[in-house]
């Protein structure tokens, strides 16, 4: 499977998803990019600025359920 198939696994269960989320479920250093390429294929992802401390924020990033119905199991 791939970096991108775990993400879109893993935001369809209903969980959002942060850079270091990724990076430590996986080994994603590159979030932003997948994200774009799943937003490329339909899928409806928003994303979310939360700060997590000393005034950083990141992008917290989620599917919308109600457009499931739209695509298959599979990216292609």
């Amino acid at each position: 499977m791939s970096q991108r198939d775990d993400i879109l696994t893993h935001l369809r269960s209903g969980r959002s998803l942060t850079q270091l989320e990724a990076l430590e479920l996986f080994g994603c250093l590159r979030l932003g990019a997948r994200i774009w390429e799943l937003k490329d294929k339909g899928y409806n992802i928003e994303s979310e600025n939360i700060e997590v401390g000393n005034g950083k924020h990141v992008a917290r990033y989620t599917l919308r359920a109600a457009q499931e119905a739209l695509f298959s199991e599979t990216l292609y």
